[in-house]
């Protein structure tokens, strides 16, 4: 599958934590660091995720915020 969305950061799912209609999916990054995810539990279904599964962090987002202390 190719996307336009430059930001498809590769990990591997490190937790899935489901709710009622949705779930957390926690991603160890390749290069390091952490991202949670929070997406339909249909979608985790649908995609087989599971802890150890390589997966991609896609983010295609028109703003991103920066904050500092």
């Amino acid at each position: 599958m190719k996307l336009s969305a430059r930001n498809q950061l590769p990990g591997r799912v490190k937790a899935v934590n489901e709710g009622v209609v949705t779930a957390e999916v926690v991603i160890a990054l390749d290069g390091g660091g952490e991202l949670t995810a929070v997406i339909t539990k249909k979608s985790v279904e649908e995609l087989g995720l599971a802890a150890g599964k390589a997966v991609y962090a896609v983010v295609k987002s028109t703003e991103v915020m920066v904050a500092v202390d």
